[in-house]
């Protein structure tokens, strides 16, 4: 299970540019609180599993990722297998990590399940979010944004003028960047399919975990 920082970890990444890279003490403070409200949010969802009766067990991306300019060089692939191999629930998160070249920076979920995929070779990732899958543009704000059912490599040039920022604060790309994520694993993995859809409807995750239809479905 993954989840990103929302409120929480966006909010000091984005005042203190943590994302771009850190250079001064000004901006190690910044990742450092950055890192404590993701941890703090991880910490709320962990707990809310496990009274949920699921053994729930969190890993700190911050200590088991590596980046390099951004891009993660180094996850928790092994950690989280083992964790898995155990009957352990792994949780990770969206948190600020250490980068050789930019010296900190922000890892998506997005870009951690990017470097889970590889080893554990899934058959579906479900993304659940405020709304039930990926629009024409925010539904949030446009009465008039539709719905896409399905997205592929071959179709992402036809919506792409569509999606932007997501809704709310996000340092790690918005939308398009967790698209175009999506769909980089999909190619990379043939048979896997990544659903997006709402967390807030009743039954929608339920249902995309189950395999039936719902949100937006990418695919290869």
């Amino acid at each position: 299970i993954g989840h990103g920082s929302g409120s929480f970890g966006h909010l000091y990444g984005r005042r203190y540019g943590t994302r771009d890279g850190v250079t001064d003490a000004t901006g190690w403070y910044g990742f450092a609180a950055t890192a404590d409200a993701a941890a703090r949010l991880n910490r709320i969802v962990t707990a809310a599993l496990l009274r949920a009766g699921l053994p729930a067990w969190s890993v700190q991306p911050g200590v088991a990722l590596r980046c390099v300019d951004g891009v993660a060089a180094r996850g928790p692939e092994e950690t989280v297998a083992l964790a898995l191999a155990r009957g352990l629930v792994p949780v990770v998160y969206g948190d600020a990590v250490l980068d050789d070249v930019r010296g900190g920076t922000i890892a998506s979920t997005e870009e951690i399940f990017d470097r889970l995929v590889d080893a554990l070779r899934p058959q579906r990732i479900v993304l659940a979010g405020e709304v039930d899958g990926i629009y024409t543009a925010d539904p949030l704000l446009d009465p008039a944004a539709q719905r896409i059912p399905t997205i592929t490599p071959a179709s992402l040039a036809e919506i792409a003028g569509g999606l932007g920022a997501s809704h709310g604060v996000d340092v790690t790309g918005g939308m398009r960047a967790k698209v175009g994520q999506a769909l980089a694993m999909v190619e990379r993995l043939p048979g896997l399919e990544i659903v997006v859809c709402s967390g807030m409807a009743a039954g929608h995750l339920q249902q995309a975990l189950a395999g039936t239809a719902v949100g937006t479905r990418i695919h290869g």
